[in-house]
């Protein structure tokens, strides 16, 4: 979907906004295309329909705080239409809170959700039935490696600096925020889905899938926190999750929500294409990886004999994105997803790769034919974000998730959400940018794991 364009006018049968605990189990009829998939099978990441993708009503609040503290991943929202979205035929809700972005009711306990629920054990035997293909959120680890080599380049040979620059490819993600504290840069993660298959009422695009936000204080240490990719944003009286935003607005829409969230400027874009990992460790001439579980599990594409093995691009990929087979679930993947940076960060850096400046320049081609930068994004700038970027990794950075006040807040039109805690995301965020805050890790889910 090109920028500027809009949607239609949204149903004009207002979804209800029941907290799902009251909820039959089985969708509203009058929402078909938001039925769910068979039990077997997790949520597919197919496009969405056209009619899942925002709603205009405000969401019901809620009594109690949850205990769960792990967001659920949904498919991204329907869209509404443009006629709405740009000129609404009925007044955008009012919102009570402090900061206008998103509701900030208290909640009502949902007790479907706790950190169990990602702690899915899956049998290894492969599905009778086809299944859709879950795209990884593997964002993070393509930046690593994107990172690592304009670092090796950047530093290393003058020719390479202007090299880097010249391969990049640049679009307008940048708003007129007036800048703030320190140096931000905001980290997206793509699954670019053109051309995917599907009927017409699909929708082509993307949508970012990992939401990452880096800051580089003056002094004090730096930080990366992620923003969930379900977290609930409002844009002219319509709701709908942030991952869609960029798809269904502009990419400079999507930097003001973040703007919002944070309360700070954002200096800087990377937008980085899922793909590129497969290209990566090609070029590298393969990773060494470990895993000690037999695995055969037909979401990811992971088939694996317990052990230690130098593996392809698409191995990796699989590696990376396997987690209904792990019995630690989203985190046995994180865990997975650390491992695939460092043996590509370990072998990009290696004497072997950087003395040979054909491969290592074959590699950071790899790296940056898969991801987009904004329009004021240099070698200079990218190689300040390198280095921030191993600050905050680092054992002296600041890592960690936003604030949440429920993990699972349904909302009908739009689905399971993640509805942040806006004061505290500002506090924290103020505190970053700063450089007040103290190493370690933040965020709800820190907090409810300690």
């Amino acid at each position: 979907m090109s920028e500027g364009k809009g949607a239609k006018e949204p149903t004009s049968v207002p979804p209800s906004f029941i907290p799902s605990s009251g909820r039959k189990k089985t969708m509203p009829s009058t929402d078909s295309s938001r039925s769910q998939s068979a039990p077997s099978q997790p949520a597919s990441f197919a496009p969405a329909k056209r009619s899942d993708h925002a709603s205009s009503v405000k969401p019901a609040k809620r009594t109690a705080r949850p205990s769960s503290s792990v967001p659920q991943s949904f498919q991204p929202a329907a869209r509404a239409t443009s006629e709405t979205r740009r000129n609404p035929s009925s007044s955008p809700v009012s919102f009570a809170p402090e900061h206008t972005r998103t509701a900030n009711p208290t909640q009502q306990f949902r007790g479907s959700s706790s950190v169990s629920t990602a702690l899915r054990s899956v049998p290894s035997s492969p599905a009778t039935a086809s299944v859709p293909k879950r795209r990884p959120r593997v964002g993070r680890i393509v930046l690593s490696i994107f990172l690592v080599l304009i670092l090796a380049l950047g530093i290393g040979v003058f020719s390479a600096w202007n090299w880097v620059d010249d391969q990049l490819n640049k679009q307008t993600w940048l708003t007129s925020k007036a800048d703030t504290a320190g140096e931000s840069w905001l980290i997206l993660g793509s699954d670019e889905r053109e051309g995917t298959i599907g009927d017409a009422g699909d929708v082509e695009g993307f949508r970012t899938d990992t939401i990452l936000v880096l800051t580089k204080p003056k002094t004090g240490s730096s930080s990366l926190i992620s923003i969930p990719r379900d977290s609930l944003v409002e844009i002219d009286g319509s709701y709908m999750k942030i991952n869609a935003v960029a798809q269904l607005y502009s990419r400079k829409q999507l930097v003001n929500e973040v703007e919002d969230i944070t309360g700070q400027k954002i200096n800087h874009v990377a937008m980085v294409r899922f793909g590129g990992l497969v290209k990566v460790v090609d070029a590298l001439g393969g990773v060494d990886l470990c895993y000690d579980q037999n695995v055969n599990d037909p979401y990811s594409g992971m088939n694996w004999t317990a052990g230690c093995h130098t593996v392809d691009g698409n191995t990796a990929l699989a590696f990376s994105r396997m987690r209904y087979a792990d019995v630690q679930g989203d985190f046995g993947r994180a865990a997975r997803q650390r491992q695939v940076i460092n043996a590509i960060v370990k072998k990009g850096a290696s004497k072997q790769t950087l003395t040979n400046f054909n491969k290592t320049k074959k590699v950071a081609a790899a790296a940056l034919s898969s991801v987009t930068v904004d329009e004021k994004a240099s070698t200079s700038s990218l190689l300040r974000m390198a280095l921030a970027f191993k600050s905050a990794s680092g054992k002296d950075g600041i890592s960690g998730s936003v604030y949440w006040t429920d993990p699972d807040y349904y909302v009908d039109g739009v689905g399971s959400c993640v509805l942040l805690d806006d004061a505290k995301n500002i506090q924290l965020f103020s505190e970053l940018s700063h450089g007040t805050h103290s190493a370690g890790t933040v965020g709800t889910l820190a907090e409810q794991q300690n």
